[in-house]
């Protein structure tokens, strides 16, 4: 599109706007019973503005370059206007643009959000199990990851030379108490109490099971292997070491999972982060079982939005029981956001948003709107709170409202012009 043909459209398009304008401001009451701005009386205009630009004016009437008609402008225009750009149109011109109103009311207003999650672990029944000593792995119990395990199940057996020698001193110093039991000093067998008690503490540190500890005290038979025990109930996630394998405490034996209750993670937008609270109610489906609903709750907002998506991540729980949700799968989230209670709202279509502020029209009288710039809160269901402009029981215009805009626009700014012209 060239130049010539973009400048022809823009002009048509000012042209459209301008008519738009000038048949809201200029139609009138007549004798005949034509609609337009209500009247009373002979007026004399005070000045003509152009209606392509109603910084123009002219005190005769005169015609743009387009031909078009200047708008004459009247004192009892603004007669009890009220602040600067209060539109006074006729009952009949209210009927023939569609003006409806609504009153602004309190009420309870609630958001249900949907969202997409993702099925995880519960961290906090998350267990990585390590060696507390240096040692070779003897033999596997639970050898395959996915395996279910229970609290205090065998899980390997390891041989381990410091074991072995604490379990030598645990054995001499029990024999050497039973030897100085009997004696008739005081200190010497209190220190043999403590070398036993002492050496006991080391194999309880070294995670050396009660079992083997009651059995190496009756026998006093020092054992090659060490036995390491499931620390709770869960699915074995990872197996860190085979057998015959040298291990260290960095060594991950094993990671073990407790899936009776899992964590569900959403991104929620910033938009919906004032309706959710920690504690909403929570459902989730997911395609693996279909016809079946689960219940949770939220219980963690982060405090940090991610960068690249501009969410903010919420968790939830839920109960698992049975098993049937897998870490990682995708679930259909739906979250009952608490209701804000007793706010002001309007009917959302009321706003008018021009990007500097936003502002609605109120009825002061038949056939006469005021506009007034309002606090905007959240929106739900066709509602948008009003945290400051609005009173309960005023009527918003809430159809034809841009209609009245752009003649209060034009009135705005002539009324801007009269007092320059007066100064």
């Amino acid at each position: 599109m060239n130049s010539k043909s973009l400048g022809i459209l823009i002009i048509a398009a000012l042209v459209v706007a301008a008519a738009g304008g000038y048949w809201l401001g200029t139609t009138k009451s007549t004798p005949d019973g034509d609609t337009g701005i209500s009247t009373s009386g002979p007026r004399q205009p005070l000045f003509y503005r152009n209606p392509m630009n109603p910084e123009v004016t002219s005190p005769v009437p005169a015609k743009d370059a387009m031909g078009m008609d200047y708008i004459p402008v009247y004192a009892a225009d603004d007669e009890g206007a009220g602040r600067a750009g209060t539109v006074q149109i006729d009952p009949v011109t209210v009927q023939n643009i569609g003006v409806r109103t609504a009153e602004a009311e309190r009420r309870s207003i609630g958001r249900t959000i949907q969202t997409v999650g993702r099925v995880d672990y519960d961290e906090q029944r998350l267990v990585q199990l390590h060696p507390k000593t240096e040692g070779w792995v003897e033999k596997l119990y639970v050898d395959t990851t996915g395996s279910p395990v229970k609290k205090d199940a065998m899980l390997l057996s390891l041989y381990s030379p410091q074991l072995v020698s604490t379990q030598q001193e645990y054995v001499l110093a029990l024999r050497n108490l039973e030897t100085l039991r009997a004696s008739p000093f005081e200190d010497v067998r209190r220190g043999a109490e403590e070398l036993v008690e002492t050496t006991l503490e080391r194999l309880r540190l070294l995670d050396v099971p009660d079992h083997q500890i009651a059995d190496l005290t009756n026998t006093l038979e020092v054992k090659k292997q060490l036995h390491i025990h499931s620390p709770a109930n869960g699915i074995v996630i990872n197996i860190g070491a085979r057998e015959g394998q040298y291990v260290t405490p960095p060594t991950e034996l094993y990671a073990i999972a407790d899936l009776s209750k899992v964590w569900v993670y959403v991104d929620i937008y910033e938009d919906e982060l004032p309706w959710i609270r920690v504690g909403d109610q929570a459902t989730i489906k997911v395609r693996a079982v279909p016809g079946q609903t689960f219940r949770g709750r939220l219980s963690y907002i982060y405090p940090y939005a991610e960068s690249k998506t501009r969410t903010i991540k919420v968790r939830m729980e839920f109960d698992n029981a049975d098993l049937l949700l897998k870490p990682n799968m995708f679930a259909d989230v739906t979250i009952d956001a608490s209701a804000i209670p007793d706010v002001i709202v309007v009917p959302s279509e009321a706003i008018i948003r021009s990007g500097a502020r936003e502002q609605v029209f109120i009825r002061r009288a038949p056939g006469k709107f005021e506009p007034r710039e309002v606090v905007l809160g959240v929106s739900s269901q066709g509602w948008t709170q009003i945290r400051e402009g609005v009173a309960p029981g005023e009527e918003v215009v809430v159809s034809a409202q841009f209609l009245i805009d752009s003649e209060s626009k034009l009135r705005e700014a002539a009324a801007k012009m009269q007092e320059v012209n007066h100064d």
